[in-house]
């Protein structure tokens, strides 16, 4: 009995244009819908077969953004045919809502591409080993994703019939009271601008600054503040503001290393000193870590308190810190080599003292 009634209810179904005409739609929907997921897939293994990081770039960020189009597309459509059945003011704004879902779709694409895109820069540039900015292509991908979200943001506005003009002119209004509401988010967001402009420094240099407590390497420049990495490993906040007022040092860029040290002979050894003098100078032309294109001194200096003091300038190749030690200690051990082939000895600080003892009676009688 039960089928008989639901052979005459399927056909009265059948019989309503409007539901065949959304059962399609909704068939044709799903079946775009999984022809493009399989498209892109396939887009996927042979963008994996290539070295090109953009093609990878193009099909991950375009996976969610199509099915949501797709979809987006095909309910709209179902809408329509919806509010031709029953009409209702509901309906009235679907061509809006698409719009502007179409407009989602598009920014979150170029979102996912524009980030997908420095990040295989950077990983093609690693794997190379060649030398790159990464503070810049980080500064560049966060700008022009800034620039699609307001593109973005302008144009659903005027798609829901909202004046630009007006909300431009809001926002110059706005602005003023927000920058001085603001101004120490404002100071550090240019602060972070300067930062990416100048190039000071980049996320793996070590900085310091020698008014502020502040020493380590730079793990990351955001636009309000910069995270530095002392060397207890403890992460340093530093406000981007303060980058434009600050003294900062670069370490990480120098070209050389110096070294400076004084070596102080005994007097006794004065005839000896233009000898040590010479064959220090002789060691460090020949030393393989030492630049002798750069800045070489040995001289004796000066009559020390207690020392015949002798001083060593000179510049190594390397600019790694750990390195740079390991050269100084072998610079100063042949240093003392030196002293010792020419029969001489490194000072200590000493002192004479002269006692001057009481007169006795047989002194004075004597």
């Amino acid at each position: 009995m039960s089928d008989l009634f639901a052979l005459p209810a399927a056909s009265m179904l059948m019989n309503e244009p409007w539901l065949v005409r959304m059962a399609i739609l909704l068939a044709v929907t799903l079946l775009v819908s999984v022809t493009a997921s399989f498209v892109l897939r396939l887009m996927g293994r042979l963008a994996m077969r290539t070295a090109i990081h953009l093609d990878d770039a193009l099909q991950k960020s375009a996976r969610r953004p199509v099915q949501g189009v797709i979809w987006l597309i095909g309910l709209t459509l179902v809408g329509d045919t919806l509010s031709r059945k029953f009409p209702d003011p509901l309906f009235d704004n679907l061509v809006a809502v698409r719009n502007v879902g179409l407009v989602l779709c598009i920014a979150w694409f170029l979102f996912g591409f524009i980030k997908r895109v420095s990040e295989g820069f950077v990983l093609d540039r690693l794997q190379r080993g060649e030398a790159f900015d990464r503070t810049t292509i980080d500064a560049l991908s966060k700008f022009v994703r800034l620039v699609v979200a307001i593109l973005a943001v302008l144009i659903v506005l005027q798609t829901l019939g909202v004046s630009i003009a007006g909300v431009l002119t809001l926002g110059g209004i706005g602005g003023i009271a927000i920058g001085f509401a603001a101004k120490d988010l404002l100071a550090n967001f240019f602060g972070g601008l300067t930062i990416y402009l100048d190039r000071p420094f980049a996320v793996g240099d070590w900085i310091r600054s020698p008014e502020q407590s502040i020493e380590g390497t730079v793990e990351h420049i955001s636009w309000r503040q910069t995270r530095i990495r002392g060397f207890n490993k403890n992460p340093i906040y530093v406000p981007n503001a303060l980058f434009t007022s600050l003294i900062v040092e670069n370490p990480s860029r120098m070209s050389h290393r110096r070294i400076k040290e004084t070596i102080g002979l005994r007097y006794a050894d004065f005839d000896k000193v233009a000898a040590v003098v010479a064959g220090i100078r002789a060691m460090l032309e020949a030393h393989p870590d030492i630049d002798c294109n750069q800045t070489l001194i040995v001289n004796f200096n000066a009559y020390g308190a207690s020392s015949l003091d002798i001083m060593v300038y000179t510049f190594t190749h390397t600019t790694a810190w750990v390195d740079y030690q390991a050269v100084k200690q072998d610079v100063l051990l042949k240093m003392g080599e030196v002293v010792l082939v020419h029969g001489a000895e490194i000072a200590f600080p000493t002192q004479t003292l002269h006692v001057e003892l009481p007169e006795t009676a047989a002194d004075r009688d004597g």
